[in-house]
């Protein structure tokens, strides 16, 4: 009888351990600069936070403004650029130079966005 709540205790602890393990594992997203993210190997990006700023060279919008595409540049090195593309709305703040977090995954030829973060604009900082 005690063999039998060993072995369900012991298969209890290690089911709780694999979906801890699984689900930390899953939800571990980079936070990385362009720099660093070409640095480490786009193929390697499987789910990251990329930030950088919006090249003004290659902004498209189509079917509404709903479909954006862009390159993220790296905020010190402007020759360093990831291609970006988003489907979604896009916030007033999103135009060519401002500061921007991309979240999402990287495809063969471009980095598909799922979320796009601005950065707040100056005008509201306290002076």
């Amino acid at each position: 009888m005690k063999k039998n709540y060993i072995f369900a205790f012991i298969l209890i602890l290690g089911a709780i351990f694999y979906l801890a393990f699984s689900t930390l594992s899953e939800n571990k997203v980079y936070f990385v600069t362009v720099s660093e993210a070409l640095n480490m190997g786009l193929d390697k990006l499987n789910q990251a936070r990329l930030f950088g700023i919006v090249g003004k060279k290659g902004l498209k919008r189509s079917h509404g403004g709903l479909e954006t595409f862009f390159y993220l540049l790296d905020r010190t090195d402007k020759h360093k650029s990831i291609p970006v593309f988003y489907k979604g709305a896009l916030s007033d703040t999103f135009k060519p130079g401002v500061e921007v977090i991309v979240e999402g995954r990287m495809k063969p030829e471009y980095f598909q966005a799922s979320l796009i973060i601005t950065k707040c604009p100056s005008k509201y900082k306290n002076k």
